[in-house]
């Protein structure tokens, strides 16, 4: 099975399709000077994009991760979750409190897609 990796950078690749499946790398906001509803919001931005470069939209997410550098935060993430979500296709989906790694992060969201099936 052959393995494509989309946006290498220096020490990741934004996401990487093997056998049908679209692996996102952890994604985070361009803006760090957002707050966590503008942060997320911007991470759902690109989620939209990768998958879309995939082959494949967020309707095909199967799970997702979200880190949040502090709980209080939920609330506002979620606002801009909600506003994203496909209501008839939701993932599954967990949220922690981690430390990121550089303080002015607020959320990461990494996560998994399938691929559309070929007739």
């Amino acid at each position: 099975m052959s393995i494509t990796r989309l946006e290498p950078e220096e020490r990741l690749t934004g996401a990487v399709i093997h056998n049908g499946l679209v692996y996102l790398a952890g994604q985070i906001a361009d803006d760090a000077t957002l707050d966590a509803q503008g942060q997320m919001a911007d991470i759902l931005r690109q989620v939209d994009a990768l998958l879309t470069k995939a082959g494949t939209d967020k309707s095909r997410l199967i799970s997702v991760q979200i880190f949040l550098a502090d709980m209080a935060d939920m609330e506002g993430m979620n606002r801009a979750w909600d506003a994203w979500l496909d209501r008839n296709n939701k993932p599954a989906r967990a949220t922690v409190e981690a430390r990121l790694a550089d303080p002015s992060w607020k959320v990461e969201l990494t996560g998994i897609a399938a691929l559309p099936t070929k007739a």
